[in-house]
């Protein structure tokens, strides 16, 4: 009988090796090899040899792959069109960003939709799993909520229950019994995620992992884990706010371009189905400083306001402060306005904010950023129907952006009429929006139209 034996794994690759070394073979990464205990591929496997069979592609009946509806239209345009059965979804996120109150929300309605759904908690006792679905006014008889982390006992209940989703709640607190290694560890998380893969596929239920982030912004536990899932989500948001954003980094069943934004309420998360409108809906009219961008969250154009401050430094040092955007690209414009266009800001404490919670490191935000900058640093307002967008280079000049179209359409939606823009684009602007677009190639340009002379 083989015996166990102790190896080393990369946190980064996945490469496995007898030998520790200081830098990853495989990666060149420092500092990356794990001690773990290695099972043997007999103790690991869980199909017979000779149990599966190849089938012919036309004898494929596709119409199994039908999706489930999840309740929510956000969450629905993130996975592609729906949750696919015999799937395997990682979900991730901060401690507290709301990843159990969306996974309750999409176990209940599709137990109220599509029948039994497994909630699985090793976490969470099943007495708080009923007080937060009271609050959320949750009530389902085939939402089962098991208490459990053992994934044996879990598989148990998937063969006779025969669920259409299970949601593992979390990853890094499951385990299989015959791994003698603690729950959370590599080599635990590896071969649980493993499991837990092969029981979608053999009993064809959707199975959801919750998994945690470090202090990175990474899923706990081996890089590994996002390839052996079907689809990776992050849940990203400030707690101070209640605005949420689920962005995919991987889908096997659709684009990994959709964004799905919600708002975090006392009756759970809701989708925002105008999230332009919903940022902008507290926005003060003439306010120096502030200018509305459009920024693209996947394939979504959606609108954001950019505030700053810039005001005398009180004390030797000038302050930096950013939130929301790229401290390195607000400091690129910082020392292009000095150089380029000649504001002696840097004697100036400056303060850059997203307003909403938002976050982006669009280079497209560069010229509304700058101008909100100069704004706050002559005290002149901006207009309140004009959008800008576009790229500043090293030399001062603004470089076209991408997927103008959809900008300026999403602009117009809500009333913005005006915009500039580099020149670069407006050859493949549509009609209807050249009369009152502004196209510029150098920073002064730009300033010189949003803000007369004063700049």
């Amino acid at each position: 009988m083989t015996k166990n034996r102790r190896g080393f794994f990369c946190q980064q690759c996945g490469y496995e090796t007898a030998k520790w070394a200081g830098r990853c073979p495989s990666c060149q990464e420092w500092n990356t090899l794990v001690e773990e205990l290695v099972v043997p591929a007999s103790r690991t496997n869980r199909r017979e040899k000779g149990a599966s069979r190849p089938v012919a592609l036309d004898d494929i009946d596709g119409s199994v792959l039908s999706r489930y509806l999840t309740g929510s239209s956000e969450m629905d345009r993130v996975l592609g069109g729906g949750l696919v059965p015999g799937s395997l979804v990682l979900l991730g996120g901060d401690p507290g960003i709301g990843k159990s109150t969306m996974m309750l929300q999409v176990a209940h309605h599709l137990s109220r939709t599509y029948g039994t759904v497994l909630y699985v908690s090793g976490e969470e006792s099943i007495f708080q799993i009923k007080m937060r679905s009271e609050r959320l006014g949750l009530s389902s008889e085939k939402l089962l909520i098991l208490g459990e982390s053992n994934l044996e006992a879990v598989e148990a209940q998937i063969k006779m229950l025969k669920p259409l989703l299970v949601v593992i709640d979390s990853i890094q607190t499951s385990y299989r019994p015959e791994i003698p290694m603690s729950p959370g560890s590599l080599g635990q998380v590896r071969e649980s995620t493993a499991f837990l893969a092969q029981a979608a596929r053999d009993h064809h239920t959707a199975i959801w992992l919750v998994g945690h982030v470090t202090k990175e912004g990474s899923l706990a536990g081996p890089r590994m884990l996002e390839h052996m899932v079907d689809v990776v989500l992050y849940f990203e948001g400030d707690k101070q706010y209640s605005f949420r954003l689920l962005r995919g980094s991987k889908n096997r069943f659709g684009s990994t371009n959709e964004t799905g934004m919600f708002d975090m309420t006392e009756q759970g998360m809701i989708d925002i189905a105008n999230p332009s409108e919903w940022l902008l809906l507290e926005r003060p009219n003439s306010a120096v400083g502030s200018v509305v961008i459009p920024v693209m969250e996947g394939s979504r154009p959606v609108l954001i306001e950019v505030q700053a401050l810039v005001a005398s430094a009180g004390f030797g040092q000038p302050r930096r402060s950013v939130t929301g955007a790229d401290y390195n690209r607000v400091s690129l414009i910082l020392a292009v306005l000095e150089k380029k266009v000649g504001l002696m800001i840097g004697s100036h404490d400056v303060f850059v904010n997203i307003v909403g919670g938002v976050r982006t490191s669009e280079p497209a935000a560069d010229l509304g950023i700058a101008a909100a900058l100069v704004s706050s640093f002559r005290n002149v307002a901006v207009a309140d129907k004009l959008v800008m967008l576009g790229e500043i280079g090293l030399t001062g000049e603004v470089r076209s952006v991408n997927q103008i179209g959809p900008r300026l359409r999403e602009a117009s939606r809500l009333g913005y009429t005006n915009s500039v823009i580099p020149r670069g684009n407006l050859k493949n602007l549509e009609s209807s929006h050249q009369d009152k677009t502004t196209g510029v190639v150098r920073l002064e340009e730009a300033l010189e139209a949003v803000l007369g002379g004063c700049f």
